[in-house]
């Protein structure tokens, strides 16, 4: 078993209401769901059960998705932090501050597994982490954790907002962010396109011009 390849014999779903959702222009990172399993959508009849041992986590056909635990997912990978491992914790309860997308990103014929793990405090995002199904495995095939990043599925690609602060910056108005487009090539995750916006000074008073935009090669 190489490194970074979690096996899960079983799960179970936990709700997170620490994440918070975003507005307005300059923003701290894309809206969060409130809870810690949110599909890409799940189809109709999907399989909201944990996954039971023995079993693919995803299934490759009918359009089912098996659901993980995430909090199991992160602990038990080599290839997370020590420090991300300490400080995921509960906000109260057993709500965990953990969004996770399901959706196709790596070419797979099972569903891939999207997770942030956020702070509970700002909902930051601590780390973001795609794990691929390989039969009753998952494996890490992705892992940002320079804060604050967040990543998305979208049509297929992975996509990771990194919003970009200055020394003055308040935490829900940074000066700019990133977007940083990923295309998996067969084996691994390539950067395909980066475009960096940086915001107008304009918070209260006046009109808002729009940001400015530029790509970075």
């Amino acid at each position: 078993m190489s490194a970074g390849t979690v096996v899960l014999a079983g799960t179970v779903l936990f709700a997170a209401g620490c994440s918070t959702a975003g507005a307005g222009l300059k923003d701290a990172g894309p809206a969060h769901t409130e809870t810690v399993a949110r599909s890409n959508p799940p189809t109709a009849g999907a399989d909201t059960g944990p996954a039971a041992p023995g079993h693919s986590p995803a299934a490759s056909t009918g359009g089912q998705v098996k659901r993980v635990d995430p909090v199991a997912l992160i602990k038990a990978d080599p290839k997370v932090s020590a420090a991300v491992k300490r400080d995921l914790k509960p906000c109260s309860g057993k709500e965990y501050p953990i969004d996770v997308s399901y959706g196709k990103v790596t070419g797979n014929s099972a569903v891939d597994i999207v997770v942030n793990v956020l702070s509970c405090a700002d909902a930051m995002g601590r780390g973001s982490y795609v794990y691929r199904a390989e039969g009753e495995k998952y494996e890490n095939v992705f892992a940002d954790e320079q804060p604050p990043v967040y990543a998305e599925i979208d049509r297929g690609d992975l996509v990771l907002n990194k919003p970009v602060y200055g020394k003055s910056d308040a935490l829900s108005y940074p000066s700019g962010e990133d977007v940083i487009t990923y295309h998996w090539n067969g084996e691994r995750f390539a950067e395909q396109d980066r475009v960096h916006t940086d915001y107008s000074n304009v918070v209260d008073g006046g009109s808002q011009p729009a940001p400015a935009t530029s790509q970075k090669s």
